[in-house]
């Protein structure tokens, strides 16, 4: 009997380790919080994130440092990603729109990288407002972006009308699709590699919680979902 016991404990003690080397190595599941993403990803759509393509670290306690385990592929334009957010123990998802070395720019809401205008057609802007912003060349105006002072500086101007600016050395420029309706890089700067916690596979599960999630345990009051979308079950991101 103790003999059943101890191996039912260490299958199930087996189980469990696996699942969480898995889940901290490969995959991990992530909820869309809020609407920064619509129409490609709606709040409540939940995701099967692959940690796995941009590499496993492991970070240096009490430091900004990572010690690399498995080498990965750095983001490429277009490409969604999940990251933390660097300002706050939180997981955003947004949309790679450049890469180290890029030059950004949004003039009247249409985004430039390196001089080119981008096709997005996943973009979607709900306000037909246009902020005129401020745009400007020089240093002042880069190191203000880098260090995340420029929204402090010139507040929602950067929305609408921004840049140019150039992507630092192992960062990103992430922004969201609803474009004015995301805290992205326009605003807190640079998304540097570390942040980095991998890319959406598909949806596995999608309800409508009824408006924005603030917490994970939002997710979990059942009764006041809305409806839960079938048709955007499987769905490939």
């Amino acid at each position: 009997m103790k003999g059943k016991l101890k191996r039912e404990i260490y299958t199930w003690a087996s189980v469990i380790i696996f699942v969480l080397i898995l889940r901290a190595i490969f995959v991990e599941a992530f909820v869309i919080p809020t609407g920064s993403m619509e129409k490609t990803l709606l709040i409540g759509d939940a995701l099967l994130v692959n940690r796995f393509l941009y590499g496993v670290k492991i970070p240096i306690p009490f430091s900004t440092q990572q010690i690399p385990i498995i080498p990965g592929r750095k983001p490429r334009r277009g490409e969604i990603i999940v990251f933390r957010y660097p300002f706050e123990n939180k997981d955003f998802v947004k949309r790679c729109v450049a890469v180290e070395q890029d030059t950004v720019q949004i003039i009247d809401k249409i985004l430039y990288v390196n001089g080119s205008k981008v096709d997005e057609k996943y973009v979607r802007h709900g306000d037909r407002v246009t902020i005129r912003g401020v745009l400007a060349e020089g240093t002042t105006y880069q190191e203000k972006w880098e260090k995340a002072q420029l929204a402090d500086l010139i507040g929602y101007q950067v929305r609408d009308n921004f840049g140019p600016v150039v992507v630092p050395r192992d960062c990103v420029f992430a922004m969201g699709d609803n474009r004015d309706n995301s805290a992205d890089s326009r605003f807190w700067g640079p998304l540097h590699k570390r942040y980095l916690k991998g890319k959406p596979l598909f949806v596995y599960f999608s309800f409508d919680p009824g408006g924005e999630v603030t917490s994970l345990f939002e997710v979990f009051k059942i009764w006041q979902w809305k409806s839960i979308r079938l048709g955007r079950i499987g769905r490939v991101i």
